[in-house]
């Protein structure tokens, strides 16, 4: 049977002096031979794997805090703490660390001697104790000084508190203090307070006990009061026994716990109002205190924990529509405390903590809660609502998909009887005090969008065997909530601007479009047939003609999320409801400001330019190529142009393309040598000898028939000069929303990259983009599309069978892109002609 006195708790203390859990396990002390010394291990007891391993030195501080804590610092800002479950294994534990250092295992400190000088440890030799002068009146002055004098030395500060433990002395300076306030001695008393607050740090358990138990602590408080800076007296013990009261609101039959709460309410008042912020020296020597006050709350957690009485009574008082407001608010705010004290659990018994208010029905209770008028009864809601969705988000999801299914089941049977079920669900109430709140700074609002944003967060949505908690949950919210999430959106752009156009609207439609925004990256088909068939994308860009430019930018944003997933779905949703027009207009409404308006329109271009997304190219190209075409500070909207005119030449003339194919010698395998022996004869020619416009052509290809070539090239030149007089007339007559359909068919074959060298337009000057001979051209070896598919393309037009695109011709682009950077400027100059 495992030996329940080893069973510890191992704690480290934060950067915020706050004490984290780091598992439960059975502590052992021996010799490690790698540390060379007498060590404490503890193993995890679930798994046996090392929880710590810490090398009992002899110089370092161990305290013994409360009969069944040790705590100790391995070094600068690292504080370490092991909880026994029993105070005969703390016992046995302390008693080996005591043997190591060579102490009296009485003792609950032991110090470290390093920083003292020889005349220190002289003095430690030679005198057994320290002796404090007699507790008069006349002497508290003389007290004072030691006090103060005692705190840099470590060995003085031991010697000290041994001794105002021993004497009973903390008791004796508690009734001078009587004396001095009914004397009216205020330089007593200023000397009282000196001496208490360095007794604070001395920081030892043994004395926090005393000065922290029932019949001395509100006279500590009281000592604390007389600070010598400042001119008239603080009135703490005032506020705690008239202010602040304690409210029963489940009888505590413990008086233990009753005892234990009063106790750590006092403390925690004095660390955060009594004690003056302490120095950076002062904060180390305070971390007793800050443990005493951890270790209280992790033992009322687990006392009110384990009487299932006072739980009872608590839930069926807040769920009886008996109990009164004022009642209720008490009960939820003592809850909301309670969780609060449950972060202090170590993780299985905060597992245990939350499946017990699972069990007890703490969101039906949530629920009812956040249906009342109460703000402040709301808020607290809020706030336990937020810890249990931080912590245990599927059991949330879970509660809320059964109580739409009884609500549904429900919803079916009043149906049969013509009466309407007006329930609403847990998770539609967060959504409308989201949208609801009244703050101006929609403090609230925040925070429940946080809350949602978790929920709906595909990331922590377990899967299992037989079904997936992300495909029925998402089935659920955009069935039973979305359409409550998007009502103040749709209510707000049912015209051309938004119908209010307020700062707190703004705030909110705001947050509802970032919502709506990590939907749209984080969801798949979901969010898709929702924006889809509820057309809201062209409803959220009525927002891009907000005074306020970060709703406009939210609205931006939402729409670059979605041009971003490259999805021909979308794309195709935006082009027929030609949805670039919103942010065309609100582009050209910037003007010539340089913002980050200006920055993102151009950056959601520049994308599509760059990812080459050809139909949103097309799309873009011929609707609004008018309103854009002067915008010359930035090359965006030309390569815009570019890349339309190159794939609408690819697309009007496949025959072209097979051409390309042709000319592109490494398409057929053939020996290295050839290749070689080629590009030589390449490099060899003279610039003369190659006439203007003509194809160069490997000598290999020079055996196929010319006229077969040029034929296609000749009847496309004369549809191109027909084409371009049409789109000349076509432009004239198109203002910003023109509505013509593109010209040609959208191509939704996978992406092309071409040469993006020239931005001149084509014309049929020999050498231009248009020219079927020019290198530079995309018709020339030198830009050549690369296709994706690795699929055989068979041509048998002009004699030529078995063409193939191996799947390594990727490879080989690339090795043609490096070759033209490396031609002679002869050369290069005939490419970019």
């Amino acid at each position: 049977m495992t030996d329940t006195r080893r069973r510890v708790k191992v704690y480290t203390l934060n950067e915020d002096r706050q004490w984290d859990d780091r598992g439960t396990g059975h502590v052992s002390s021996g010799y490690v031979e790698r540390l060379k010394g007498m060590s404490l291990l503890v193993r995890a007891e679930s798994d046996g794997s090392l929880l710590l391993e810490s090398k009992i030195n002899p110089n370092t501080a161990y305290q013994k805090q409360q009969d069944t804590l040790i705590v100790w610092s391995e070094a600068e800002n690292y504080d370490l703490a092991l909880s026994f479950q029993e105070k005969a294994g703390c016992d046995e534990i302390w008693e080996k660390i005591c043997q190591v250092q060579g102490k009296d295992p009485s003792v609950d400190i032991t110090q470290d001697l390093v920083d003292e000088s020889e005349e220190e440890r002289f003095d430690d030799m030679s005198s057994p104790g320290l002796e404090l002068p007699s507790c008069e009146l006349s002497r508290l002055e003389e007290i004072a000084e030691l006090v103060a004098s005692s705190l840099p030395s470590p060995l003085r500060r031991e010697k000290l508190a041994l001794a105002l433990e021993n004497e009973g002395y903390i008791k004796k300076l508690l009734e001078l203090f009587h004396v001095c306030e009914d004397l009216e001695n205020i330089e007593g008393l200023h000397h009282l307070y000196e001496i208490i607050k360095g007794i604070f740090l001395l920081n030892r358990t043994a004395l926090f006990e005393v000065m922290f138990s029932e019949e001395c602590i509100m006279d500590v408080i009281g000592c604390l009061e007389y600070d010598p800076a400042l001119s008239q007296p603080r009135k703490h013990r005032e506020f705690l026994t008239k202010t602040a009261k304690f409210k029963e609101v489940i009888p505590i039959s413990d008086p233990e716990l009753k005892q234990k709460i009063h106790q750590t309410y006092r403390v925690q008042y004095i660390q955060d109002m009594v004690l003056p912020t302490p120095s950076v020296f002062e904060e180390n020597m305070l971390s007793t205190l800050h443990s005493f006050i951890f270790f209280n709350k992790v033992e009322i957690v687990g006392m009110l924990q384990e009487d299932e009485k006072f739980l009872t009574d608590l839930f069926a008082q807040l769920t009886d529509e008996a109990t009164d407001e004022e009642k209720r608010q008490e009960l939820v705010n003592f809850l909301k405390e309670f969780c609060a004290f449950s972060q202090t659990l170590q993780p299985q018994n905060r597992d245990a903590f939350f499946k017990t208010l699972s069990n007890m029905g703490i969101l039906p209770a949530l629920e009812v809660i956040l249906g009342m008028d109460d703000t402040q009864v709301r808020s607290a809601a809020t706030d336990i609502f937020s810890y249990l969705v931080e912590y245990n988000p599927s059991m949330v999801r879970e509660f809320v998909m059964q109580e739409a299914q009884q609500n549904d089941d429900v919803s079916k049977k009043l149906t049969e009887q013509k009466i309407t079920n007006k329930d609403i669900l847990l998770i539609n109430l967060i959504i409308e005090h989201m949208i609801c709140d009244t703050d101006p700074e929609l403090g609230g609002a925040v925070q429940l969008m946080g809350l949602l944003r978790t929920l709906v967060d595909p990331e922590n949505m377990l899967a299992t065997a037989n079904k997936t908690e992300k495909t029925e949950f998402l089935g659920f919210f955009y069935k039973h909530c979305m359409h409550v999430l998007t009502a103040p959106l749709l209510a707000n752009t049912t015209e051309e601007k938004p119908s209010k156009d307020d700062f707190q609207t703004a705030q909110l439609l705001a947050l509802v479009l970032e919502l709506l925004t990590f939907c749209v990256e984080h969801h798949t088909y979901h969010i898709k047939n929702y924006i889809i068939n509820k057309d809201i994308l062209r409803r959220v860009l009525v927002l891009m003609a907000s005074k306020h430019a970060f709703l406009a930018l939210c609205a931006l944003r939402f729409k670059r999320k979605i041009i971003g997933l490259k999805d021909e779905f979308y794309n195709r949703y935006i082009m027929k409801s030609f949805l670039f027009e919103p942010v065309v207009k609100a582009f050209l409404n910037n003007g010539s400001r340089y913002n980050l308006m200006n920055s993102a329109i151009i950056e959601m271009f520049e994308f599509i330019r760059v990812e080459d997304i050809k139909s949103l190219t097309a799309h873009v190209i011929e609707n609004y190529w008018k309103a854009l075409e002067d915008v010359d500070y930035v090359q965006t909207f030309k390569g815009l142009k570019l890349r339309f005119e190159q794939q609408r030449e690819r697309q009007d003339n496949p025959k072209l393309d097979s051409m390309r194919s042709i000319l592109r010698n490494h398409r057929y395998r053939r020996d290295a040598r050839t290749l070689e022996d080629e590009e030589e004869m390449w490099f060899n020619t003279d610039e003369d000898d190659i006439e203007d416009g003509e194809a160069v052509v490997s000598p290999s290809d020079k055996t196929k028939n010319d006229d077969d070539i040029m034929d296609p090239i000749s009847k496309f030149m004369e549809r191109k000069k027909l084409k371009e007089s049409e789109e000349k007339e076509v432009l004239l007559k198109t203002n910003l929303s023109g509505r013509q359909s593109p010209s040609f068919k959208l191509s939704l074959s996978s992406g092309t990259k071409t040469n993006l060298t020239s931005q001149s337009s084509a014309t049929n000057l020999p050498g231009s983009p248009g020219s079927p001979g020019s290198p530079g051209s995309p018709g020339s070896p030198g830009s050549v599309p690369k296709n994706t598919s690795q699929t055989a393309a068979i041509t048998t037009k002009g004699g030529l069978v078995g063409l193939v695109d191996y799947p390594d011709d990727d490879e080989d682009d690339d090795e043609d892109e490096d070759k033209e950077d490396t031609l002679p400027l002869s050369k290069k100059a005939k490419f970019e002609s």
